[in-house]
């Protein structure tokens, strides 16, 4: 029951959102005296709607966002409204230039508002992730030494049938800090990927256990440590060991029976009201770097996305769709994780506000840069005595629009199959 709760909150978010969209573009284009003839939630047929004023508000049987008719949104658009002659004044291409940009940016400026808005309330008053304890995730090689090596992933614990761990044969302890393995430099180093030039492991943790696993197995190999602030070598032979997994399978893995130490720090933290502007001004900035590369590397991923519907493992790096976060955000309730919930809603308002201010129609900010090319291309031609070039043709623009709306139906399409029949899971 939680997990459709989840999912059922998690998509009215999301056309919430979309709806406060429309809502900034409505708001600002009334603001300027533009006239708004309809503003409607959600897609196909009707529900109810009624007039107030000039403008029919509704809501539409099909709960996949919104949209809003701004009258002469081009010259073409407004021949096609039948705009009457005392209203020509009004339409909006025969807006200043910065006005048709303010409301064409105002959907996106809500997301960027309603996302930083969120951010705020959870750092401030709920939770916030911890600096100090991703950082200690990332860089710490500090290490817990188990009693044997667990064959079982459904264990927690040693058992009679699992052999002693190399580790503890070999003279390590808990709370040692691992320097180096055969020679290998692990603790706060740029550490490669085994079998590739350029790509780095994430973390200093993930470097030293792909480091053990190269280890050859049975033969004793060097592991330098740091132990009362001396350091110190161990001789330690890893063990291949055949490790039954929760889905059944087994796996064999080379391993010396140790562990990364839990973080000294928390998890999470709260800054207050205050403090924790300025810490949502600093998460938003990250949040914008990490979705700036995100984006860059879809294109890559599209393989994998394709592959994943027709049978091969679904990574977790692969984009989601609308279908896929609402799936997520049901399992995050379910386990009561109300924060990555929020962080989830979070970062797609801020996805939703860059892809809309790309500059390609038929996004916004494909018409801000069309009104922009227009101001600019027209000052050049005063500049110079010559006649105002005038409006762009928006019908000489259509094959673009129709490649860019293609890649996009088709890249929906894509992912919304792979979050229904192979979905993204956090917990399964």
């Amino acid at each position: 029951m939680a997990y459709v709760v989840g999912l059922v909150l998690f998509a009215l978010g999301i056309l919430i959102s979309v709806s406060l969209h429309e809502a900034g573009h409505m708001g600002t284009a009334k603001m300027f005296g533009m006239r708004v003839t309809r503003f409607f939630v959600g897609f196909g047929p009707t529900m109810f709607s009624f007039r107030k004023g000039e403008t029919e508000y509704g809501v539409k049987w099909i709960p996949l966002g919104g949209f809003v008719k701004i009258a002469g949104m081009t010259p073409q658009e407004e021949e096609e409204d039948q705009t009457p002659p005392e209203e020509q004044h009004r339409v909006f291409w025969r807006k200043p230039v910065w006005q048709r940009t303010i409301v064409l940016a105002a959907g996106s400026t809500v997301h960027f508002i309603l996302g930083f808005l969120i951010l705020w309330i959870m750092v401030s008053f709920v939770a916030a992730p911890n600096p100090a304890f991703a950082n200690e995730i990332n860089t710490s090689t500090k290490i817990t030494v188990s009693d044997c090596l667990i064959t079982d992933a459904s264990r927690a614990e040693c058992s009679d049938e699992d052999p002693e761990a190399p580790a503890k044969t070999g003279g390590l302890k808990s709370g040692d800090t691992l320097i180096k393995v055969a020679g290998k430099q692990v603790a706060g180093e740029e550490c490669r990927v085994p079998g590739t030039s350029e790509q780095l492991d994430p973390t200093s943790w993930s470097c030293a256990i792909n480091a053990i696993r190269a280890l050859p197995p049975g033969k004793e190999a060097t592991f330098t440590i740091e132990r009362d602030g001396k350091t110190l070598t161990k001789k330690v032979a890893p063990k291949t060991v055949e490790i039954k997994g929760t889905d059944g399978k087994t796996q064999e893995v080379t391993q010396v029976g140790i562990s990364q130490q839990n973080p000294t720090v928390p998890g999470t933290v709260t800054y207050g009201p205050v403090d924790g502007v300025g810490a949502a001004v600093t998460m938003t900035g990250d949040m914008a770097v990490k979705m700036g590369e995100a984006m860059t590397r879809i294109p890559e991923k599209i393989p994998a996305l394709w592959n994943s519907i027709f049978g091969e493992e679904r990574d977790k790096d692969t984009p989601v769709s609308v279908v896929g976060a609402s799936r997520l955000g049901g399992e995050m309730v379910e386990n009561d994780l109300w924060e990555m919930f929020f962080y989830l809603l979070i970062t797609l308002n801020f996805f939703i506000g860059v892809f809309n201010m790309l500059p390609l129609l038929p996004m916004d900010g494909g018409h801000i840069a069309i009104a922009w090319f227009e101001k600019v291309r027209s000052w050049i031609a005063k500049k110079r005595n010559k006649p105002d070039p005038g409006r762009v043709d928006y019908m000489k623009l259509m094959p673009l629009t129709y490649t860019v709306l293609a890649i996009m139906i088709g890249f929906t399409v894509l992912t919304v199959t792979a979050d229904i029949v192979n979905p993204i899971t956090l917990f399964n």
